[in-house]
C-alpha cells in the first residue's frame, strides 16, 4: 500500500470522503454524548461519561489514521463500518477502488 500514488484530485476525493465518514462519526458522538449527559445525576456518572469518552476518542483516532499509506485500509474499515459507500469513493482510481474493496473483504 505504500507504493500508491496518489494523483492531486484522488487526494480531494479522499480528503472529502474522509471528513465526511468523521464529521458524521463525530455529530453521532456529541449527539450521544449530550444525551447521556443529560441523565446524569451522580458525581460517579460523570466519571463514567469521562472514561467512555476518553475511550470513544482513542477508538476514533485509531481509526482515523489519514497517511495515504493507511487511507486504503482506512477506507476499507469504514466501508464495512457502513460509515461510507462505495459510491464515496467517486474520484479515486480502479486500482485504489479495487484494493479497498478486497480488503473490505477480508475484514
Amino acid at each position: 500500500m505504500r507504493d500508491l500514488k496518489w494523483s492531486p484530485s484522488e487526494k480531494i476525493a479522499a480528503r472529502r470522503a474522509f471528513d465526511e465518514a468523521l464529521n458524521t462519526e463525530l455529530g453521532e458522538l456529541i449527539r450521544k454524548t449530550k444525551d447521556m449527559a443529560a441523565g446524569i445525576e451522580e458525581a460517579s456518572e460523570l466519571w463514567n461519561l469521562e472514561s467512555w469518552l476518553t475511550q470513544r476518542r482513542l477508538e476514533i483516532e485509531r481509526k482515523y489514521d489519514y497517511r495515504y499509506s493507511a487511507l486504503p485500509l482506512v477506507f476499507a474499515t469504514l466501508l464495512n463500518q457502513r460509515r461510507i459507500r462505495e459510491s464515496d469513493l467517486h474520484g479515486l482510481g480502479p486500482e485504489k477502488i479495487e484494493l479497498i474493496l478486497g480488503v473490505a473483504s477480508q475484514l
